[in-house]
């Protein structure tokens, strides 16, 4: 159960995390990786038209124009702007994790992580949903599974995490099929589509008549489809997957780590080839599905309800042809489960370990997975497996990911005194903004999912960093020139360090310092210390590698300075490592810190200082179980 820790979560310790190479990654083209985002963006086909016809009625055509503006003009431009400032597959998220520091941006990204999980939790759960209707509903499927959607969503959604617990890998070659085959099969349903518009030449006129007289004139229709715009944002989701998967693209033989040009020239090829493909599917999908399906039959309950390219393949190319059809929309649908349950695995271990945010089994994929899955059979019970019902919340999810990105990318754009780009993409995050609102105001319940999803992560999260709290989480120490000639000259004699809060660092206070240790402690006079001064630098930071300075202060004071994230944690890791290269035990001295010890306590949780020295004796033993073998902390 605790096998296979995510690569990205692992931690290294020591200096093999140095020497150890990166592992290779040759790539694949990009069209073969833009299949792998496919099965999620595209699988969407499944049930936009229905989810458009039933927003806009008969202006669905008129509103899914819209929506294909929005995305080549809006989220196609932002999105190849993230693949330039994101070239590894961080994407916006990290873009904007660079604008703050401190707590304050810890808990940006974490609300950004909790509308990620709600995108990707809810396309795992929508995807089953609409690939039990598929099932279901089949003419040849067993009549005792009429009416079972929720049994039969529940059980693809375990079966999904069974696959995961077995172990996953992503299969780019599978994606090209499923991709490939589903494409060309929605292709065979549109031409047959468009086939019978055309040779009804009444039902053109009927639609076009009844269009004039619900809305009056273009303009109204316009205003109209507007409206109802944030209705169809399922139609952008893809986009924060596409850039997701950019480390597979296969790039140029003179890429580098710091300039993957081919990397980054490959994935705007496959964000923008993906969304031309998208865009005329959507449009021919609208129009053919409007004109050729009955209103009554897109309501709940109705024929063609989540299924409305499916209801026309069975319509008009029989129940052989449209059962081939429902097998590849449900594989793919179920396939764009995987695909988000991959992109869940990947996203939290970037971020929440690093943080000290996640507990120790959550560095392993299966109880993640595990934990996803419950989450997932909660989701569908609460909204009883309606495609429809959950539209909302997938839409608010995928609408603040393209928010995140289009306020990163204006930033970046005005960073780099590009004014009209600037002013270009300023505009666009205004767009998507008022699309957000309106979404979350005509739809609470995304919004509500979201943060239902924030406040759990938030809330474990603290947990997670306040249990770990005493945990040793330095990664590595290294010790300049004249620190390593300090250690070594002490480590003749007994090696005494005194830990000190620097203040104006002037003789007088290294003079006081070590008399008070000496009076405190009942120190011999003659005994030789050196003083160990941290900075705290980001308390918020949870592990990071730790770099030792040392200076000659006065002539006659050696002092060895040290920044980092908790003052002692860096005091910890610093004896530790002494201890390890000289083979002696060191002795650290402290004076008590004034206040009351819960006040500290929460001084040192959240801002890395604080009751200093039981902490810093705390972590070296939870860090060394073998007491002979610790370094020894003094308190006077």
């Amino acid at each position: 159960m605790l096998a296979g820790l995510s690569d990205m979560a692992r931690h290294q310790q020591g200096p093999q995390a140095e020497t150890e190479p990166p592992p290779t990654h040759k790539g694949q083209r990009w069209w073969r990786v833009m299949c792998l985002t496919g099965v999620d963006y595209f699988s969407t086909l499944g049930y936009q038209p229905g989810i458009a016809a039933l927003a806009a009625g008969l202006l669905s055509p008129v509103a899914t124009i819209v929506l294909v503006i929005v995305t080549l003009a809006g989220a196609l431009p932002v999105y190849r702007r993230v693949a330039e400032e994101s070239p590894h597959g961080e994407g916006s998220i990290a873009m904007l994790e660079r604008l703050l520091s401190f707590w304050k941006g810890k808990l940006f990204v974490l609300t950004l992580l909790g509308f990620a999980a709600t995108d990707f939790l809810i396309t795992i759960t929508l995807s089953a949903a609409d690939s039990s209707i598929h099932l279901v509903e089949n003419p040849h499927v067993p009549s005792a599974l009429h009416g079972q959607q929720m049994v039969v969503t529940l059980v693809l959604i375990a079966l999904l995490g069974a696959v995961f617990l077995k172990g996953f890998l992503e299969a780019i070659g599978v994606a090209v099929v499923l991709v490939g085959l589903y494409l060309a099969l929605n292709a065979v349903v549109v031409v047959v589509g468009l086939w019978h518009v055309a040779t009804a030449a009444h039902v053109v006129a009927d639609w076009s008549s009844a269009l004039t007289t619900e809305h009056g004139n273009v303009v109204a229709m316009i205003g109209v489809a507007l409206l109802v715009f944030p209705k169809l944002a399922l139609g952008l989701s893809g986009f924060e997957t596409g850039v997701a998967v950019m480390p597979h693209v296969e790039g140029d033989a003179g890429d580098t780590e710091a300039k993957p040009a081919g990397r980054i020239r490959g994935t705007k090829k496959l964000l923008t080839t993906a969304a031309l493909i998208m865009s005329v599917f959507l449009i021919a999908t609208s129009f053919i599905t409007t004109l050729l399906i009955p209103a009554k039959e897109f309501e709940p309950g109705g024929a063609a309800n989540g299924r409305a390219l499916a209801y026309l393949a069975h319509a008009y190319l029989g129940d052989i042809f449209g059962t081939v059809y429902d097998v590849a929309t449900i594989a793919i649908l179920w396939f764009a489960g995987a695909s988000a349950m991959a992109g869940l695995l990947n996203l939290m271990p970037r971020y929440l370990p690093r943080y000290g945010m996640a507990p120790h089994w959550a560095r392993a994929v299966r109880p993640m997975v595990i934990v996803f899955i419950l989450v997932a059979f909660l989701v569908t019970w609460l909204f009883d497996a309606d495609v429809d019902a959950q539209g909302g919340a997938y839409a608010t999810g995928v609408l603040v990911l393209i928010c995140s990105a289009a306020i990163a990318v204006t930033i970046a754009a005005h960073r780099a005194r590009q004014r009209n780009w600037t002013i270009g993409f300023a505009v666009i995050s205004a767009v998507f903004l008022y699309t957000t609102v309106l979404n979350v105001i005509e739809r609470p319940d995304g919004v509500k999912i979201g943060a239902c999803f924030i406040a759990g992560i938030i809330l474990v999260s603290l947990l997670s960093r306040l249990a770990r709290a005493f945990e040793l989480r330095v990664t590595h120490v290294s010790l300049d020139d004249m620190a390593e000639r300090f250690v070594r000259d002490i480590a003749s004699r007994r090696i005494r360090f005194i830990a000190n809060e620097p203040d104006n660092r002037d003789i007088a206070e290294y003079r006081e310092k070590i008399e008070q240790i000496r009076k405190d402690n009942d120190v011999p006079a003659q005994e030789d210390f050196v003083f160990v001064e941290v900075t705290v630098l980001d308390p918020s930071e949870f592990e990071a590698d730790l770099s030792v300075r040392g200076e000659v202060l006065h002539d006659r004071f050696r002092v060895l300075t040290l920044e980092s994230s908790s003052i002692p944690n860096a005091l910890a890791a610093l004896l530790l490592h002494v201890r390890d290269t000289t083979g002696q035990q060191p002795h650290i001295y402290f004076e008590w810190t004034e206040g009351n010890p819960f006040t500290n306590f929460l001084r040192f949780f959240l801002f890395g200082q604080g009751e200093v020295a039981p902490v810093t004796r705390e972590v070296l033993r939870e860090a060394e179980p073998n007491r002979s073998r610790r370094p020894r902390v003094h308190v006077g």
